[in-house]
């Protein structure tokens, strides 16, 4: 008995070996099927790409929306257009500036002419600071004239470059004196022989001192016509030339005048106080400095910011709208 047990063993044994066998390859089968399923993935590669392709296509559908827009902002302003925003920051900056004036203290043209010659350089402040003793000394084109240059250069010295401009004023009055007769001419032909005058201070004595129009091209006024887009010339005369084109002659003085305060007190090279400038909707600058309102106003400078400005003699005009007059040269508040 023990022997046909053990020889039905090992068959039945094989049986089930097989048995199993075949039950495993649909087992087997559908492993194969499984692991061959990965390879089988083109769509959805096909789906990415395609994913990809439409974000794309999103992508630059914006881009090609926006197109029109920005050719807009880049489109030309058309000279009438200028013109007329031009004016109107003009009447803009005469309202802020009612009593806008020459910031250098003068009584007469020849002061006048000596103090823009020293302003180059320096601020109208220290020129105002530094003038009433050298016209207390020197109070006419004869007296400068015949100054002793170490004399002038000590009184001249607070204005920096002092060697330069004691020779440009000695030089002047020299002028003045042999080819004038000792008085300062009216005309811009006459002003720029006299050494150390050019067309900008020609015609801030033009303007102030005989009533002549004249568009005084400094630093300022040539910052702010180009921030605002009123030029892109940068030679002095060019812009000069290119903004009296866009205003009638006697609006000259005037202008440079609104130009130059708003340059000062507002409209500054590095922080321009956008957010409380009254031309804010006109220029196409604006966002270049502080447009929070509260932190622009501890930018502005001189009487808009509760300072004061930069004459020591100011006219009624500027004192009647509530502004200070500076201090003299070393006084506890001078410098």
């Amino acid at each position: 008995m023990k022997k046909v047990a053990a020889a039905k063993t090992p068959a039945a044994t094989a049986k089930k070996a097989a048995v199993k066998k075949a039950a495993a390859k649909p087992v087997a089968a559908k492993k194969a099927v499984a692991k061959k399923a990965p390879v089988r993935k083109a769509a959805p590669e096909k789906t990415a790409a395609a994913a990809k392709a439409a974000a794309a296509a999103k992508k630059a559908a914006p881009a090609k929306a926006a197109a029109p827009a920005k050719a807009a902002a880049r489109k030309p302003e058309s000279q009438t257009a200028l013109v007329r925003r031009a004016r109107r920051i003009n009447r803009e900056l005469g309202e802020v500036y009612p009593y806008a004036h020459p910031e250098l203290d003068f009584v007469n043209s020849f002061q006048l002419l000596v103090a823009t010659v020293l302003s180059a350089q320096t601020t109208d402040l220290r020129v105002n600071q530094t003038t009433p003793t050298l016209f207390a000394k020197y109070p006419t084109p004869e007296d400068l004239a015949a100054a002793n240059p170490e004399e002038v250069e000590e009184i001249l010295r607070p204005c920096g470059f002092f060697r330069a401009k004691t020779k440009s004023v000695i030089g002047l009055s020299k002028g003045l004196v042999e080819q004038f007769g000792g008085e300062v001419p009216g005309r811009l032909e006459d002003l720029v022989k006299l050494p150390g005058v050019g067309r900008k201070t020609a015609f801030v004595v033009l303007g102030n001192a005989f009533g002549r129009p004249g568009i005084t091209v400094d630093t300022h006024f040539q910052r702010l016509v180009r921030r605002w887009q009123w030029t892109g010339e940068t030679d002095p005369d060019k812009i000069e030339a290119a903004v009296g084109a866009l205003f009638p002659k006697s609006d000259w003085t005037d202008l440079s005048h609104h130009v130059i305060w708003h340059g000062r007190r507002m409209c500054h090279a590095r922080k321009p106080a956008c957010g409380v400038c009254p031309i804010a909707p006109l220029c196409p600058a604006y966002g270049e400095g502080e447009t929070d309102p509260e932190k622009a106003k501890k930018l502005l400078k001189y009487e808009k910011g509760g300072f004061p400005g930069q004459r020591l003699n100011p006219p009624q005009a500027y004192l009647d709208a509530g502004g200070k007059p500076a201090p003299p040269l070393g006084t506890a508040s001078g410098t």
